[in-house]
């Protein structure tokens, strides 16, 4: 008989959802609005900093209004971080606009700042000023984001945060998801705390966050019938999912500390195996929720052992892994997307691996990890 799964990052209930959806069911506010959403949003901005959010279905619908938002038309350009996940880049295509892919770079595996200014430049050189730039702060760690507003700030473009993966990491003791001209969150089952699905657009002007809850209640005009001026969407997070995700929040504090917990482990169990690395917050002002733990492993240094022989024996013992992403140049969907960069992206796909990360491992699962870890890697336990 098989061992049960170890999922990559399953979600962690806190113990207070069933109470908050139950007085949900009792108010009968079942709707894609009422007071958790109101509650959900509020919270969303304490824990951000941000002045103003609304809820949504999805991050990604929160990217695809944040670009409405921003102008954002056919044949303009975005500017896109190539190594992340499709949800990032789809809302611009659905757009009509143009995703231009920019690459890594090494200290924190986001938006390389110096192929960003080439991308910016390229564009102006042929009468083509970029109308967003979208970095991501992946698997929970920060982009290098002062850098890149610097850029942004001097090219006059708007940036939109995706801090889908991010939510409690931080700048300087700044959240991750304050600074953007607008921010999105994910609270898809598997992030660091969840609504099942959902997600959130904040930013400190009220008139676009105002906009975009208009947009995404099928843009339904002021007037007592059903009156719409505007195309619309059905974007909106219920009042049910709401009350998920407040519960949620009352316990990121120690979700994040668990996933660090984990990471530290991970640390400790390859401190003497040659080849596997993980990545570092690259300064004391950067800190991360580690969402997922990630490592690099290079076969010319361990005697031939690959990201791929240890994500098959983990498979093969009933344990999710999974490769880093798949950078968005070589996805057939966006290969004819112009890029920048030299590549670090595709070597980090190469030989990358994301570990069984959730906040809810315990000791035995660790155990079983270890143990399938051990055996590929030839380590005495």
């Amino acid at each position: 008989m098989n061992p049960s799964k170890i999922w990559l990052s399953s979600p962690h209930m806190s113990g207070a959802e069933e109470a908050l959806v139950h007085d949900a069911f009792q108010s009968n506010w079942i709707a894609p609005l009422g007071p958790h959403v109101n509650g959900f949003e509020a919270e969303l901005c304490a824990v951000t900093a941000m002045e103003y959010a609304v809820a949504l279905s999805s991050g990604t619908a929160a990217i695809h209004l944040a670009l409405i938002t921003l102008g954002v038309g056919i044949g303009d350009w975005v500017i896109c971080q190539s190594f992340t996940f499709a949800g990032t880049l789809n809302p611009v295509v659905y757009l009509g606009a143009a995703p231009v892919l920019v690459d890594s770079e090494a200290d924190t595996w986001n938006m390389d700042p110096v192929a960003l200014r080439a991308a910016i430049e390229t564009g102006l050189a042929r009468g083509i000023r970029p109308k967003a730039i979208i970095p991501v702060h992946l698997y929970g760690m920060p982009a290098k984001i002062v850098e890149i507003l610097a850029i942004a700030r001097e090219y006059d473009i708007p940036v939109l945060e995706d801090a889908a993966e991010a939510l409690g990491s931080s700048v300087g003791n700044r959240p991750c998801g304050s600074f953007g001209d607008l921010a999105v969150l994910s609270f898809n089952g598997n992030k660091i705390i969840t609504t099942s699905g959902g997600g959130a657009l904040l930013s400190n002007r009220s008139d676009w966050i105002t906009y975009a809850r208009f947009l995404a209640t099928q843009a339904r005009d002021a007037a007592p019938h059903y009156q719409h001026s505007q195309i619309g969407y059905n974007y909106r997070l219920s009042n049910v999912l709401a009350a998920i995700g407040r519960a949620q929040l009352q316990v990121l504090t120690d979700r994040v500390a668990a996933r660090r917990e984990n990471f530290e482990r991970y640390r400790q169990f390859f401190t003497d195996i040659e080849g596997v690395s993980l990545l570092d917050e690259p300064s004391n002002d950067v800190f991360s929720n580690r969402w997922l733990t990630t490592i690099m492993v290079d076969p010319s240094r361990t005697g031939g052992v690959t990201r791929e022989s240890l994500r098959i024996a983990l498979n093969a013992d009933n344990i999710e892994a999974r490769p880093l992403w798949k950078p968005m140049h070589l996805q057939p969907v966006f290969k004819d997307s112009p890029y920048f960069g030299d590549g670090l992206s595709e070597r980090l796909f190469e030989n990358g691996l994301c570990l069984p990360s959730g906040s809810n491992l315990t000791d035995e699962d660790f155990a079983r990890i270890f143990e399938s870890l051990s055996r590929v890697m030839g380590v005495l336990t």
